[in-house]
């Protein structure tokens, strides 16, 4: 395999494992920065792509082609429905973050499963998609000497919009009254409904959010990788992007930097056998690489990284 190969292949599988990541993690972000703790996150991916695999089987027939794009949607539309539950028990009945998180999180594959047991005579698992997302070679870039062929060559669409998703949040949170304001309700929320700003909106706001994205990240990973849903379909993506939310130091830009960077410890189950130094390494270190550099980041950056100052914090109006 030449070196320009070696780089397409590299680039390529990485942003394929990247983009779901970047998603749900953008989605972690503007709950986080709300004040609402999301770590339902992995729940909301798996309604994310149970809800999608099921559209496009069921509906492919009738849009054709565009049943795997209309299937991204609708998989963020029941991620954000799924978030709903994680609004009303934190923001409302003022439950615990984490708890209400962790109830997602078990909640979502059992009822998925459940349903998918209904769906298809008692199967665990959907049957496979035939046409997922696929790659795509970029017209013009794709001529550009090595770094076309490396970053535009039979490379993942989604993942590129993921990127620019990523800058687009940045601007929104830092550059907009609207990102100001979900910013202000969870550094100092106090200070925020003194100011007029309605605390509950921006929170319902920022988990709702998280919700679309964090199902729009599942469906992805149904659509793009798995390309069916089963148990197994979200196997710790969700708490992968928690993770990269927590080394990008809830920050959209640094985020997506982290996604990218977990996409490729994904990765290396692929492409690690094309890599000349790591062509012998037991494939085993690859499957578990991107846990173990999960839990690895977590511990060196966690006590470092510095949250939103009322994030966790329950807010009681007038008190």
């Amino acid at each position: 395999m030449s070196f320009t190969t070696l780089l397409m292949t590299v680039f390529s599988t990485t942003l394929i494992y990247a983009a779901p990541l970047i998603f749900t993690a953008l989605g972690g972000t503007f709950s986080e920065r709300s004040g609402i703790v999301n770590v339902g996150l992995e729940g909301m991916m798996v309604v994310g792509a149970f809800s999608s695999s099921v559209f496009t089987l069921s509906f492919y027939n009738m849009f054709g082609n565009a049943t795997t794009w209309i299937s991204l949607l609708v998989g963020a539309i029941f991620g954000l429905i799924f978030s709903i539950l994680h609004a009303v028990a934190t923001i409302n009945l003022r439950a615990d973050h984490i708890i209400s998180g962790t109830v997602l999180n078990l909640m979502a594959p059992a009822l998925c499963v459940f349903l998918t047991r209904v769906l298809y005579n008692q199967k665990g698992q959907t049957p496979i998609i035939k046409q997922g997302l696929g790659t795509y070679t970029f017209p013009v870039l794709s001529k550009i000497p090595i770094i076309g062929k490396a970053l535009f060559t039979q490379t993942s669409l989604i993942a590129y919009f993921a990127i620019l998703l990523g800058i687009v949040s940045w601007y929104f949170l830092y550059r907009t009254n609207i990102g100001l304001r979900l910013r202000s309700v969870g550094e100092n929320p106090v200070a925020a409904d003194t100011l007029g700003i309605n605390v509950y909106k921006y929170r319902y706001l920022g988990v709702l959010m998280s919700g679309f994205l964090g199902g729009f990240g599942g469906a992805v990973m149904a659509q793009s990788i798995t390309l069916n849903f089963s148990a197994s379909t979200i196997s710790g993506q969700g708490f992968m992007a928690l993770a990269a939310m927590i080394f990008g130091k809830w920050n959209p830009l640094g985020a997506t930097g982290a996604a990218l960077f977990f996409g490729l410890a994904q990765s290396l189950p692929i492409v690690g056998g094309y890599i000349p130094f790591l062509a012998h390494v037991n494939s085993f270190w690859f499957q578990a690489a991107p846990y173990i550099i999960t839990i690895v980041v977590l511990v060196i950056f966690f006590g470092k990284a510095v949250a939103p100052a009322a994030d966790g914090v329950n807010y009681i109006k007038n008190k």
